[in-house]
């Protein structure tokens, strides 16, 4: 419910500030930037859904081998004692909890390739026992606004960027975004238990977060004393090492258990295949969404207005320049990437704006394109308080990414 508001929002906001601009300022050509907007966001929705058939072909039919071959049932026995807790409705040892902890370990290190197709494995699991089949259940929300927060340890993508683009020290920003995005992801959690009732003080929850803090703390200072370079070789190495081990390791059970390895990975491929094509609409949707919205101006009407207000309270607003990117962040991946690329372009990679922007774009992730891909993969309408607590995440984040910006670069 919350996201079709918002969905008529984009349209009604654009359309009003298109009319203020044509009729007041002349400009002749903004309706027509905002019809070609939508067509190029509507084939964008097709081209990423379409880019992302192989994908999950590829990854759901590993999927469907790791979870005929038990491996699957193995993750979620080795997470059960947290996840039980956070997710209390999901029946005890049920394969959605493996596909659930493959889905955040490929996030944590930064695979997102691996980390949506996995994911999208645990929504159409989650639909299995969910009553409503048209609203989101509690598991639902917890395990989407977990991804919403977008926890990633290794920052790799944002980091070769920044060396592109000639900082001196591109992974300086590196202790900013673990700090900001793990505030993030408590957020997130935290807004969520809020809602479902879930005691946060439970023994087994306060060890989580504790050892999620320490492997932060450890990985800080192991990466402390590397260079751009080694820190870049070192953590890729490490992930796509472990991806293609599990890749093996799924094939072995496989053999194992005596399955035709081949056979299940073909049925796992075709509901890879058909998840593809069952997310089109969403994801057209909430582009062509987005696209207007900001073709009509009304992103850079929003940031002047945020400018005038913090200038008038007397407060710095060295970081008003970042706000393309902290306000694109939660509606588009590339569209947020593309105003990070722009600032540090713009200012300077090593300024402050730069670096903002740079940290900003790791400490959160796309609300409404997650909301749309992965809901829509399961034909979910009613989105209940998610949207809410994803974007309570995403505040949190923004503030938490502009308070390290002025504590180490400020």
């Amino acid at each position: 419910m919350v996201l079709n508001y918002i969905w008529i929002a984009f349209f009604l906001i654009a359309f009003v500030v298109a009319a203020c601009k044509l009729i007041f300022l002349g400009d002749t050509n903004v309706f027509t930037e905002i019809v070609n907007a939508s067509f190029a966001s509507a084939k964008t929705g097709f081209e990423i859904s379409l880019g992302l058939t192989g994908i999950l072909s590829l990854w759901l039919g590993i999927m469907k081998i790791g979870e005929k071959g038990g491996v699957i049932q193995a993750f979620a026995r080795m997470a059960s004692p947290v996840f039980s807790k956070l997710f209390p409705d999901i029946p005890k040892d049920h394969p959605v909890t493996g596909s659930i902890f493959m889905n955040l370990s490929a996030n944590l290190l930064g695979l997102d390739n691996a980390a949506t197709p996995m994911g999208l494995k645990a929504m159409t699991q989650l639909q299995e026992f969910n009553r409503e089949k048209d609203t989101a259940s509690n598991p639902m929300i917890m395990f989407l606004c977990i991804n919403a927060s977008g926890l990633t340890l290794i920052p790799i993508t944002i980091m070769m960027y920044r060396a592109q683009l000639g900082a001196a020290n591109p992974s300086d920003v590196f202790l900013p975004i673990m700090l900001a995005t793990f505030i993030s992801t408590l957020v997130a959690i935290l807004a969520v238990c809020f809602k479902q009732k879930i005691n946060i003080l439970q023994r087994n929850l306060l060890l989580f977060f504790g050892g999620m803090a320490a492997l932060i703390g450890g990985l800080i200072w192991l990466f402390h004393s590397m260079t751009q370079e080694q820190v870049s070789l070192y953590s890729t190495l490490f992930a796509n090492t472990l991806l293609f081990t599990i890749i093996c390791g799924f094939i072995l059970s496989g053999v194992r258990k005596k399955l035709n390895v081949y056979d299940a990975f073909i049925e796992g491929a075709k509901e890879g295949f058909q998840t593809a094509i069952t997310i089109i609409p969403y994801l057209v949707a909430i582009l062509v969404g987005i696209g207007i919205f900001r073709a009509s101006g009304a992103m850079d009407f929003l940031i002047e207005g945020v400018r005038f207000c913090v200038g008038s309270l007397g407060l710095n607003t060295d970081f008003v320049e970042a706000l393309p990117t902290i306000l694109m962040k939660p509606l588009s991946g590339s569209g947020a990437r593309g105003m990070m690329l722009d600032a540090m372009n713009t200012y300077g990679a090593d300024s402050f704006v730069g670096r903002l922007s740079s940290i900003v774009q790791g400490s959160c992730d796309t609300t409404f394109y997650v909301v749309a891909l992965y809901y829509g993969s399961v034909g979910i309408k009613n989105t209940r308080y998610t949207v809410p607590c994803a974007l309570l995440a995403d505040l949190a984040g923004a503030i938490a990414a502009i308070a390290m910006a002025y504590l180490f670069f400020g």
